[in-house]
């Protein structure tokens, strides 16, 4: 599970304004606000093994809407996701289209990475104790909201959307 999918006060207990000594939680963490069709991401940057340029995905028919084919990453295939269209959106390509790879969290041993298409290049972003949740209506495969300045960003369950592949026989 990633740091930032934590409960808010779990966040608030882990980031402390001293520098942490050796076995403490940091006073920070480095996130990236991702930019989708209808909404932000906010990933723990660590989650994220690269951006790459969007390619049309190999794709076969009668699949999910959301499961939008498979790229070509590093001698490897990975199934490449619509997270807006997972969580009753629908997916969408838009003229700044990237794809990230995500390290896979589920713990299969022949999934390592994940791919979602996003709408333009992410944003890091430092994130402290003062993160505030947003009270908003969550869709499916979200944990929470929150407000990082005058951007809202959504925090995604990535396990879920992994499971979501398993259940759909797609890995």
């Amino acid at each position: 599970m990633s740091d930032l999918s934590l409960p808010q006060e779990t966040v608030a207990t882990a980031v402390a304004a001293k520098p942490p000594a050796k076995d403490e939680a940091p006073s920070s963490l480095t996130g990236l606000l991702v930019p989708l069709s209808d909404r932000t991401l906010l990933l723990p940057n660590v989650a994220v093994a690269e951006l790459i340029t969007y390619r049309p995905p190999q794709t076969q028919p009668g699949l999910p809407a959301w499961y939008l084919g498979q790229i070509a990453w590093r001698d490897l295939r990975l199934p490449l996701l619509s997270f807006e269209a997972a969580s009753r959106g629908s997916a969408e390509v838009g003229a700044g289209a990237r794809v990230i790879v995500i390290n896979a969290l589920g713990g299969r041993p022949q999934v390592k990475f994940l791919a979602l298409l996003v709408q333009g290049i992410p944003r890091s972003v430092k994130v402290g104790p003062e993160l505030a949740r947003a009270d908003v209506e969550l869709a499916p495969l979200e944990l929470a909201a929150v407000s990082i300045g005058p951007d809202l960003a959504r925090i995604p369950d990535l396990v879920a959307l992994e499971q979501k592949l398993a259940d759909a026989g797609l890995i």
